[in-house]
């Protein structure tokens, strides 16, 4: 099976659409109108421990499944990971990500590998980055938090960028590897996240609260680098 950077878009920035942010009231609809502009779908979950609110859980996963053929990112804020992790892939989650804070992490990577998933963990803003490195040969993704946890519509903390640098410093060895940036995706700090070697930005209400889809999604796509700029016409 190709690897999760495989399947993805080569190129451009890739664009993790966060359904938190989308009308909960009419998830299927959301999707439906966000699939051309989707590269994968951002699932938040919860064990109610690690962070207070449940969020999404694997049966509304399962029913959106059909909605849908872009690929489920479950993020999955769990103390113990392993058997929310089950659930969510026989759910039809693609990628889980768990907490490098977790208390099992390498457990629930290796359930999430035997089920056939790709598996990625997820760093906390108060935590170094390099808590992510024990687990580099098992994992295709890394997604680095930049606001508080288990929080909506936050601004990014300004040493967001810096703690990206930090950890592509260390994969070295990892081109391949899928780093996200999650919380305060804006158009001021995309750029800056991209030029520090972001690969894909878990966006809400910079796409889903758009005017013009299709304009701030091609806007995202055309961003790489340190040429992290507005382009005409594509403007968010």
């Amino acid at each position: 099976m190709p690897s999760l950077a495989e399947r993805l878009p080569q190129g451009r920035v890739v664009i993790d659409v966060s359904l938190w942010s989308a009308d909960l009231g009419a998830l299927t609809a959301e999707i439906e109108r966000l699939t051309p502009y989707a590269d994968l779908f951002h699932l938040d979950a919860s064990d109610t421990q690690f962070v207070p609110d449940p969020l999404f859980f694997p049966d509304m996963l399962a029913a959106l499944r059909p909605a849908t053929t872009v690929p489920f990112h479950v993020h999955l804020m769990a103390q113990r990971a392993t058997v929310l992790a089950h659930r969510f892939a026989a759910a039809g989650a693609d990628l889980i990500t768990v907490h490098a804070e977790a208390d099992d992490t390498a457990d629930a990577i290796t359930a999430i590998g035997e089920l056939g998933k790709a598996a990625g963990v997820a760093v906390r803003l108060d935590t170094n980055p390099e808590a992510a490195m024990p687990y580099l040969d098992d994992i295709e993704a890394v997604a680095m938090i930049g606001t508080p946890l288990g929080t909506k519509g936050s601004s990014m903390d300004p040493g967001a960028p810096d703690r990206i640098r930090a950890l592509r410093n260390v994969l070295v060895g990892r081109p391949d590897l899928v780093v996200f940036a999650d919380g305060g995706i804006r158009c001021d700090t995309v750029p800056a996240l991209v030029a520090a070697g972001t690969r894909a930005v878990v966006v809400g209400s910079l796409l889903l609260a758009s005017s013009n889809l299709a304009a701030t999604a091609r806007w995202l796509h055309q961003l790489s680098g340190a040429a992290g700029v507005m382009v005409a016409g594509a403007s968010p």
